[in-house]
């Protein structure tokens, strides 16, 4: 009798979440990430934008870092506009589609003109030409990078599928940047003899624009059949988004504000380790061979896949907030553990075609870094859709395009000082002319500076995070609640105005 129970109870469950939330195939949110890879490809291509033009360009250091960090600023202000285009978006073509479409557009032709013609245009006139492209290139990837937060709002609220999409982003990105920094590092400069060669940007750009292409039209696919009016919040029943709803969806949404003090407090620590200036200073300098790079990321691109793998099952279980807080924990420990391990220990020991002792722990304690890393990132963006829907809780408004620019906004507004941070510290050690190369010789300042930068900065980030997820009020439970009542409410008759 007992086992015939537990049956009836299985199926009631299952009929219950089969009316109350929206599903999609797991192959369709797979494909859907892929958007967020498309314009991580182009923030790959753009990751060098500062060599270039200090390098090729001859624009100066610290002009250069305050350019991209003004022009980051300018691309968290686009943020709300487009936000608010895209909530107001709903024609044949959907309400995401379009702006994937044109966005990715742009981000294709103006990385050609900005790597192609800045260097050759007068003196005189370059830095505001330079300035000019690259804020239309950044009208382009926000329109694109909107739709990656918005988009998985109308995908699904299923819990069980949702953390799935930070899975499936997490190992694109992995692959993605593991792959793009073997291709640079192995391929590209030894191919064209580092940083200071032209044809270096022009061989990768071409890649970078061809392959965003080809993701942006699957992540396209991906998203079709759900970008319509019946999977956007409460449907018909949704309440009209004005302009002014920004500032009352900011102030009364506590997960909103929470999640955005976390995120954007990792997200600038994070943006500062993993830029690539940082990365030639750790791996080519410290190290003293750049090529461990993109061999030491493949080495540890599997393991990382796994323990995001085992973090989704957690978060599916337990809910995403648990999973970032778990995650975040175990990224503070190990990288604290990886800064002593190269301060106790000899860096340039550390070499794959003669493993020793320091090779061995480097790599393990590498590992668990990284993939908790993993962890506590994959889940912020299928977070920001929980936030969406807790306002449809709160206030009936479906504005995942607000909510998610709204979040971009304030975070790029912080992560902006990445790359004046980065050029600020090592002008700080004498690189006023040029960013640190593979050639320079290390130095005492030099490490410290690196491991401040590289590991520094991401702990400072994680000790916010975890401050901000005490007062995170959306677990698991939370989240069911707010999926019922949004039910009861598609679910009645009069509809809102």
């Amino acid at each position: 009798m007992s086992n015939m129970q537990s049956e009836v109870k299985k199926l009631n469950k299952s009929f219950e979440n089969e009316n109350l939330y929206n599903d999609c195939p797991s192959w369709r949110l797979a494909l859907f990430a892929l958007n967020n890879t498309a314009t991580n490809l182009y923030m790959w291509g753009m990751m060098y934008l500062a060599n270039y033009a200090t390098g090729i360009a001859g624009l100066m250091v610290t002009v250069v870092g305050f350019i991209l960090t003004a022009m980051r600023i300018f691309d968290g202000i686009t943020d709300p506009v487009v936000g608010f285009l895209i909530d107001k978006t709903d024609g044949k073509f959907g309400k995401f589609r379009p702006y994937m479409v044109i966005g990715n557009i742009i981000l294709g032709i103006m990385t050609f003109v900005i790597y192609k013609t800045v260097h050759l245009v007068p003196e005189n006139f370059r830095l505001i030409y330079f300035v000019l492209c690259y804020a239309v290139y950044i009208i382009g990837y926000t329109c694109q990078t909107a739709c990656t937060k918005a988009g998985q709002a109308c995908m699904t609220n299923n819990p069980a599928k949702r953390p799935k999409f930070g899975l499936f982003d997490a190992i694109y990105n992995a692959i993605l940047f593991t792959g793009m920094q073997m291709y640079v590092a192995s391929y590209l400069v030894p191919k064209h003899g580092g940083f200071g060669n032209i044809s270096l940007y022009h061989e990768l750009i071409t890649l970078v624009i061809i392959g965003s292409a080809i993701l942006t039209v699957l992540a396209v696919y991906g998203i079709w059949p759900k970008d319509r009016t019946e999977f956007f919040g409460l449907g018909n029943k949704s309440v009209e988004v004005k302009f002014r709803d920004y500032w009352p969806v900011l102030k009364g949404n506590r997960a909103l504000q929470m999640l955005v003090v976390a995120a954007c407090t990792d997200k600038i620590a994070l943006s500062v380790a993993q830029n690539a200036t940082v990365g030639i200073m750790f791996f080519g300098i410290v190290m003293g061979d750049y090529s461990l790079s993109g061999t030491i990321g493949m080495i540890v691109l599997i393991p990382n896949i796994i323990i995001t793998m085992i973090g989704t099952k957690y978060a599916q279980k337990l809910g995403q907030k648990k999973a970032l807080v778990v995650g975040t924990w175990v990224s503070m420990i190990s990288y604290v553990v990886l800064v002593a391990v190269l301060v106790l220990g000899d860096p340039t020991q550390i070499r794959l075609n003669d493993m020793g002792l320091m090779t061995i722990v480097f790599l393990v304690v590498y590992i668990i870094a990284k993939g908790a890393t993993g962890v506590s990132g994959a889940f912020v963006i299928p977070m920001i859709s929980d936030c969406a829907d807790y306002e449809t809780y709160l206030s009936g408004r479906f504005v995942p395009g607000m909510m998610g620019t709204l979040f971009s906004f304030i975070d790029k507004l912080i992560s902006s000082f990445a790359t004046t941070i980065v050029a600020f510290s090592v002008a700080a050690i004498g690189f006023t002319d040029k960013m640190p190369d593979i050639t320079d010789a290390y130095t005492p300042q030099l490490f410290w500076v690196t491991m401040f930068l590289f590991a520094g900065m991401p702990i400072i980030g994680w000790i916010c995070s975890l401050i901000a997820m005490k007062f995170y009020p959306l677990d698991k439970e939370k989240m069911e609640e707010v999926q019922t009542h949004i039910q009861e409410i598609k679910n009645s008759e009069p509809e809102l105005v």
